[in-house]
């Protein structure tokens, strides 16, 4: 597998884990793999099996489209829907604000 793939796919990993606030370990154990399994997907030195990067797209709350290759699909929408759905209508218009704010800074080339 080519080396630029892996390494683009770790660095994914990675910043989902982070955003997530997980460490390796945790990861590790939550998708039943070791944590030096992690760390040398991480670092782009490892090839992940089917199964293993099901499990890590779960457990990193996206989709498995993502972390091979960075696209963002329908199931990363249904998974943010999930979570958006459980806000409470004082954190949901605060959401939706802050999306509208954000939005505007992009197509003015802010963000």
């Amino acid at each position: 597998m080519d080396d630029s793939f892996l390494i683009e796919m770790g660095k994914r990993i990675h910043e989902k884990r982070k955003s997530l606030r997980l460490s390796q370990e945790e990861l590790a154990e939550r998708v039943e793999i070791s944590k030096q399994t992690v760390s040398r997907a991480e670092n782009g030195q490892r090839e992940l099996g089917a199964m293993s990067v099901a499990r890590l797209a779960k457990a990193l709350e996206t989709s498995a489209d993502y972390l091979l290759g960075g696209e963002h699909t329908d199931t990363d929408v249904l998974i943010l829907q999930d979570k958006i759905k459980n806000l409470d209508d004082r954190q949901y218009r605060y959401l939706e604000e802050f999306i509208s704010i954000f939005v505007k800074m992009c197509e003015e080339g802010s963000a």
